[in-house]
């Protein structure tokens, strides 16, 4: 997600400089390359070892040391964006009328790179007329402000300037600075989780699909720039963004009339669902009692949502389809993109380790029909449907 990109991290006297660790170990694991530049009143709350350990870079702090006078201007060429996380109340003030009294306001001062910051303070200050104020002062300067939280807060008491979680400013940087719109304009319909075919009022028929990868894959979409629909079966995921339209669907049958609904209207289809194969025959009014000897069911084959959808595709189309084997893998998946009229087969293997249901990593192979095969190592889910993104977007305007 962030591979090569260079990170100045700013790190500020506050109660919320803990998740700066937090910070710093996810962009460095997602391929960034991260310098830390603290204000002495910083060392406080958080320890410049720890930081210099995690972004294996040693952490700046005194303005006049022998090591540091020149480079709060090379510090501000170096970086593709200074990010200040927290921003306290009194940085903020100083940032907003120039003051410069430690390494951190001087790398500000001449940065060259966008500069970027997260404010954390108490809800008091955070509402304060001079501090809205000095606010309006550093975005007219062209700084980007991530907006504020509401929660607990260091005082005790809840309310507004709680500073935004790691993971809510990693995708703000995605979103702002490093994402390519490559996808603006495009509509895309992604189908994600299990669905469950009912036996009786209470049991069902499913799988342990938990929708992640699916849901991954609409966030990498959306933060391309797609319009994205996408069919959720049964699932413990919220997905709430502005790009992203969802539909909630339980079985196969309702998962197949949405995908042939929508599907005349887009552009790309990526059916990453766990659809079951079979669903009841029957379907039992009252629960089933339990009864001394065994139980048949009679099964019968549910619609095929990526075949049906292989057969309506029209030039300029993309579909993708996945694949979930436990043998034969290469053979099934090649099979499938001929036999389903695909242009993209992605394939799990429940034999490797931390791949398939439930998990939070995956690893995965992409079989293209132009014949290419890419194998990709495991990587948390995120930066799979980044690989896979990137693949569907080679494809697209190849």
């Amino acid at each position: 997600m962030f591979e090569g990109k260079k990170i100045l991290l700013g790190i500020t006297g506050s109660i919320a400089a803990y998740k700066a660790i937090l910070l710093v170990r996810s962009l460095v694991k997602q391929g960034a390359e991260v310098k830390v530049v603290m204000t002495p009143a910083a060392k406080d709350f958080v320890s410049p070892l720890t930081l210099a350990t995690l972004s294996k870079n040693p952490v700046l702090i005194d303005l006049f040391s022998e090591q540091t006078w020149s480079n709060h201007v090379m510090l501000g060429r170096w970086a593709d964006v200074m990010l200040i996380a927290p921003l306290s109340c009194n940085t903020l003030s100083k940032m907003a009328h120039g003051n410069c009294d430690n390494l951190l306001l001087a790398t500000y001062l001449s940065a060259t790179c966008p500069v970027c910051v997260a404010p954390a303070m108490d809800e008091d200050m955070w509402h304060h007329p001079s501090t809205k104020r000095n606010l309006e002062l550093i975005a007219g300067f062209g700084n980007a402000i991530i907006p504020v939280e509401n929660g607990e807060l260091a005082s005790g008491l809840t309310g507004d300037g709680r500073m935004a979680e790691p993971e809510t400013i990693l995708t703000y940087l995605q979103e702002h600075f490093f994402f390519k719109q490559d996808l603006l304009g495009k509509k895309v319909l992604v189908t994600a989780g299990p669905t469950h075919e009912p036996i009786d009022p209470v049991r069902f028929i499913g799988n342990h699909s938990s929708g992640k990868m699916g849901v991954a894959i609409c966030k990498e979409l959306a933060l391309r720039g797609a319009e994205v629909e996408l069919v959720l079966g049964p699932s413990n995921i919220n997905v709430t963004h502005e790009k992203i339209r969802v539909h909630k669907v339980k079985t196969a049958s309702e998962m197949y009339d949405a995908c042939n609904s929508l599907f005349a209207g887009t552009d790309i289809a990526i059916m990453s669902a766990a659809v079951a194969d079979y669903s009841p025959v029957n379907l039992s009014s009252e629960k089933i009692k339990k009864t001394d000897g065994t139980l048949a069911l009679e099964l019968k084959r549910t619609k095929d949502i990526l075949k049906s959808l292989g057969l309506q595709k029209q030039p300029g189309q993309l579909l993708v389809g996945f694949a979930l084997e436990t043998s034969n893998e290469r053979e099934y998946a090649i099979g499938k993109l001929e036999s389903k009229n695909a242009d993209m087969i992605v394939l799990n293997s429940l034999n490797d380790e931390g791949a398939g249901f439930g998990h939070d990593t995956n690893k995965v192979s992409i079989f293209e029909r132009n014949g290419k095969e890419i194998t990709y190592e495991r990587k948390p889910k995120q930066q799979v449907a980044h690989d896979i993104v990137d693949r569907i977007v080679n494809m697209l305007y190849a």
